[in-house]
């Protein structure tokens, strides 16, 4: 059975969403497994992750990077501050 988890992340502009998708979906080929994949979008101002993964914990494991990878990227890119619910 395959799981999914689609992540998406509001930033004010679409330029700060295109700066955090580029940072990002570099990491897409580096770090999938062979239980896991990740996709990165950016869809105006929202940048989209989706985690692909064989089982739960994979799933889980993937989630936590990709939300890890994209904090990250907020925080070099000074993108955190404008983000809908972050401080």
């Amino acid at each position: 059975m395959r799981h999914d988890a689609v992540l998406e992340f509001d930033y004010p502009d679409a330029a700060s969403a295109r700066r955090v998708a580029r940072s990002v979906a570099v990491e897409a080929g580096d770090i999938e497994g062979d239980r896991t994949a990740a996709t990165v979008e950016c869809e105006r101002a929202t940048v989209v992750v989706t985690v692909q993964a064989a089982d739960l914990v994979a799933l889980r494991a993937g989630v936590n990077t990709w939300s890890s990878l994209v904090g990250v990227a907020e925080r070099c890119g000074g993108a955190v501050g404008g983000r809908n619910g972050a401080e």
